[in-house]
């Protein structure tokens, strides 16, 4: 494979990546709206809520099969127009069964979608040998400031959904599918000096090994799904700030993820996977624990940019050592793993909510607390050998392709 087809490949991808996250702000940062306008009931929105990463997980095992006999390229390039597609529907509706039909659509998109571009990110590493995973999350980050943007516009100028989500769309759907003509791949189980890397050829993936970087993306999502969810009710009702600032730490904690995923990947071929998921890790939980003690609305501001800086490179390392682990049967791995992203979305929310009410929310935050240093008792299934690349911990033969 060419440099310049890699990086073409590269800027191609972290488009997608880009898209999506500007996608999937304009639906999550719109809920409210969403819900008014088919008047689903409190009730039953945790059913539609529910509904999307469930299928999601189910479309994510599918693409497994789908991608035995078609490449994950192909998946992502039709994959992301439908879910774009799919959020015009949610603000075209008015009967709550098309807004069913538009969320259904857009969870199983969405699953194929996240399989497929994250397959192509562990493989596209694979085929530099140097860590450039976190730049495609970084890519994903951005997306989602820009999405949330869109649609603090869109409630500013009171548009109806339609009327928010159309010029996006309308942008983006085109640029996707016109980046999807220089969409690339490694190939399986070879490095970026075209020799194998190591063992895992074939298409077994026993859960055993897989499973430790299973519960790592569980752990990482149940803290991430604590912020997105709780963080302004937690700023207002705990810490007494505002309306106004219990908005902030969700920008805030999106504006550091992008932060540290732009940096992540210097740091990962400095010092090693390890060592950037412990220290990850152990940032993450001391943003935990600064929220839970926080004595006031900016002390708590800062746990919550303590977490973006932490929990920003854990995801993104997981996917790229599920692709080590098993080099020839990395897109099995990642589609099983990516499954667990939704595991932790749907437990997060809840069970910090159900603590709250039962115990207290400064004590519920000890919980995601607790699981995310859990990731440190995991570290080394994100050390086998063939993540160590030349130099320390770059593969010595690599192309530098950009």
């Amino acid at each position: 494979m060419t440099d310049a087809r890699l990086r073409y490949g590269r800027a191609s991808l972290a488009l997608s990546f880009l898209v999506q996250g500007v996608t999937f702000a304009l639906l999550v940062t719109r809920i409210p709206a969403i819900q008014d306008r088919y008047g689903i009931s409190d009730g039953l929105l945790p059913v539609f809520l529910a509904a999307v990463p469930v299928l999601a997980g189910v479309a994510s095992v599918a693409t497994e099969k789908v991608v035995a006999r078609v490449r994950p390229g192909i998946v992502l390039r039709w994959a992301q127009p439908v879910v774009m597609l799919a959020l015009l529907g949610v603000g075209a509706g008015s009967e709550i069964w098309q807004a069913a039909v538009a969320l259904g659509l857009f969870g199983l998109a969405v699953g194929a979608l996240d399989a497929s571009m994250n397959m192509m990110g562990v493989s596209l590493q694979r085929a530099y040998g140097r860590s450039i995973m976190l730049g495609f999350h970084a890519a994903y980050s951005l997306g989602g400031i820009a999405g949330a943007s869109m649609a603090w516009a869109g409630v500013h100028g009171d548009l109806s959904l339609l009327v928010s989500y159309l010029p996006a769309v309308a942008v983006l759907l085109p640029a996707a599918l016109a980046g999807s003509r220089w969409y690339a791949e490694g190939r399986a189980g070879e490095g970026g000096d075209g020799k194998a890397v190591g063992p895992g050829q074939g298409a077994s993936v026993p859960f055993r090994l897989l499973l430790p970087l299973c519960l790592v993306m569980a752990f990482a999502y149940i803290g991430d799904s604590t912020v997105s969810n709780w963080s302004a009710k937690y700023l207002q009702d705990v810490l007494g700030s505002s309306e106004q600032l219990a908005t902030v730490p969700y920008n805030v904690y999106m504006v550091t993820t992008l932060l540290g995923r732009a940096v992540g990947d210097l740091g990962v071929r400095r010092f090693g996977a390890v060592a950037v998921v412990r220290g990850g890790s152990v940032l993450a939980a001391v943003g935990f624990a600064v929220v839970a003690v926080a004595p006031g609305a900016w002390w708590g501001m800062l746990g919550f940019t303590l977490l973006g800086l932490g929990l920003c490179v854990i995801v993104p390392q997981t996917f790229a050592a599920a692709g080590r682990m098993f080099p020839g049967a990395s897109d099995v791995a990642v589609a099983r793993l990516n499954v667990f992203n939704y595991v932790g979305f749907l437990v997060g929310s809840p069970l910090v909510g159900a603590l709250g009410d039962a115990w207290s929310y400064r004590g519920a935050m000890l919980v995601p607390m607790v699981l995310v240093l859990a990731t440190l008792v995991y570290a080394r299934s994100f050390g086998t050998e063939p993540a160590r690349y030349g130099g320390g911990h770059e593969r010595a033969r690599a192309a530098d392709v950009g």
